[in-house]
């Protein structure tokens, strides 16, 4: 998410000069702005290997002109600048990736749109000024994803960009290893797949070579303990990903974005994974996907292998992964919470699909702020295997991401991913859930007789409040409830950390499927998840009574001594 407010300001400014530069389309705009990422982007890892090179590391280089190089052609005349880039700059990027591949196919009838040459000085100086590369972010997506949300349609479709900090969750969950092939059939920019690949690097990379960024994700990855059969595995076959934009800028972004990540050749093609022309079963090893949660669905069009008469696209995703997987396969894919509870027979089939034919290991419920500003939709990460049945399923209950759960979505402190992780990893490890049930029941005996104390000091707080009206005393009573007021909020304070946490470790459960199968297969966290209630201070009825009794006898008294001194003020005239 891009949340930095200067970088947002520049990505405007931008955008501006685009509009008024004649590209009044946003998707034509998104397209030529990611043109232009990429050519600066590529110069930039052009820049790294040679400084790689002069320790001795061995490269191919990307450019093999000096003068197709983005710090050469930005320092010609504007004019001659935008000549050479139609000429000779754009034509040579769409040679990337090798004649046949995916990548030249999408790029055989892409136009570079900037006719004015001071629009592409402009562009490519303000591109420079937001120091990409120094922003230690996925700024190719994040810049997508906040250009998006200038799109009109943007949700509408379903197309939005899935946050980069959920996808790499949901890749370590499933961790793919070398050998296996990942797939996305709705891809959009790749981010699921490029996320694959990372992780892949991120485990076969000496840790000593790796460092951290100050949001955790890691730089230096250089797959080192990848084996060649592997590293070349990885390159050509691993990663597979389709979508259905059939204007092709989805699908160029998206081979950009896994070629700036080092796929020299990306196997990402148009195709409507839901109709009738893909065919593929029982081919990959692990899927990874946010797809599409509305849309229009060609009736006649979708394969006979789903469920034709289904139109809800997330179900007909489900049923695609399921046949996609190899026995064994994983997947971690997000769905919205409709998925979850609906009632129609195209909801409960799914999910007595999922857990009595195959495994369901685990369900994320997510807070519905996590695709802000974009849509308020809830979502859930589903993680099931292909194949056997399904005994007990892992659930975890999200309340945080990381992130505020407005539209500004800026960072905060808390965080329930790292616990999502621990949790999914350990989910299996007798003494890991112990330690936690047993610190539970230790938190729980800790914060019951505060929990006691603080009933009762609302109970005198009541009282206080009380004698403040029918005392004669009420100096006194106000002090003695201010002093128990403050009392009150000091319990509260040495409660609330102790509560933090014992609401952090009921977020995570277990459910027989036995229980699901009861609630016709209802995966909603909330109909499972114990949380305890706390008691709320009630005042015992016959003392409100009383009380009221006693109120209304000092009403009375008082109307009676404001009758006597009206009676005992004479009139004047």
């Amino acid at each position: 998410m891009l949340t930095d407010p200067v970088l947002q300001s520049a990505v405007n400014s931008l955008w501006d000069k685009l509009w008024s530069g004649g590209l009044s389309n946003p998707l034509d705009a998104i397209e030529q702005l990611s043109f232009l990422l990429f050519l600066k982007r590529l110069d930039e890892r052009e820049q790294d290997n040679e400084r790689a090179a002069k320790r001795g590391k061995k490269f191919t280089p990307i450019f093999p002109n000096p003068q197709l190089r983005w710090s050469h052609w930005t320092q010609l005349p504007a004019d001659k600048a935008l000549k050479h880039v139609k000429e000779t700059v754009f034509p040579f990027i769409k040679t990337l990736g090798g004649a046949g591949g995916s990548f030249a196919a999408q790029m055989e009838n892409a136009e570079f749109k900037i006719q004015r040459a001071s629009l592409l000085i402009e562009a490519c100086k303000a591109i420079d000024a937001m120091q990409i590369s120094a922003q230690n972010q996925d700024v190719q997506g994040d810049l997508y994803e906040y250009l998006l949300s200038k799109l009109n349609t943007a949700g509408t479709n379903g197309q939005f960009r899935s946050p980069r900090h959920i996808i790499r969750m949901m890749v370590r969950m499933v961790n793919p290893k070398p050998g296996e092939r990942i797939c996305d059939p709705a891809g959009g920019t790749c981010g699921f797949l490029v996320g694959g690949w990372q992780h892949l690097l991120e485990t076969h990379t000496d840790p000593r070579d790796i460092k951290y960024d100050e949001e955790g994700y890691p730089h230096g990855l250089t797959g080192s303990k990848l084996s060649k059969e592997e590293w070349e595995f990885s390159q050509t076959k691993a990663l597979t990903g389709f979508d259905s934009d059939s204007g092709m800028t989805m699908l160029r972004i998206g081979s950009m974005n896994l070629m700036l990540h080092g796929i020299a050749a990306p196997n990402f093609r148009y195709t409507d994974t839901l109709s009738k022309a893909f065919n593929e079963e029982r081919a990959y090893d692990v899927v990874l996907a946010n797809p599409p949660f509305k849309g229009a669905i060609d009736a006649s069009d979708v394969n006979p292998s789903l469920p034709v008469k289904c139109k809800k696209t997330e179900i007909l995703f489900l049923h695609l992964f399921l046949r996609l997987l190899e026995n064994g396969g994983r997947a971690a894919v997000i769905v919205p919470d409709g998925v979850l509870f609906g009632s129609s027979n195209a909801h409960v089939e799914i999910r007595k699909k999922l857990i009595e034919v195959n495994r369901l290991d685990g369900v994320v419920s997510m807070p519905s702020g996590v695709f802000r500003p974009y849509a308020g939709v809830s979502t859930a990460v589903l993680l099931f295997s292909k194949g056997g049945s399904t005994e007990k399923i892992w659930f975890y209950d999200m309340e945080h991401d990381g992130y505020s759960l407005d539209d500004k979505r800026q960072n905060v402190a808390e965080n329930d991913i790292p616990d999502i992780l621990e949790c999914w990893t350990n989910r299996r490890d007798a003494k890991f859930q112990q330690k936690r049930t047993q610190r539970l029941a230790d938190l729980q005996k800790k914060i019951a007789p505060l929990k006691k104390d603080r009933l009762e000091h609302h109970a005198i707080i009541h009282r206080l409040k009380f004698e403040e009206v029918v005392s004669k005393t009420a100096d006194k009573a106000r002090a003695a409830r201010e002093k128990a007021e403050a009392e009150l909020a000091e319990l509260q304070s040495r409660m609330t950390p102790l509560q933090t946490e014992i609401n952090q470790l009921t977020r995570q459960f277990w459910v027989t499927k036995d229980q699901v199968k009861a609630n016709k297969y209802d995966l909603s966290a909330s109909r499972y998840r114990q949380v305890e209630q706390d008691a709320e201070f009630y005042e015992n009825p016959n003392l409100t009574l009383k009380r009221l009794r006693e109120l209304e006898t000092v009403a009375t008294s008082e109307v009676a001594e404001l009758e006597k001194m009206v009676v005992a003020t004479p009139r004047k005239g």
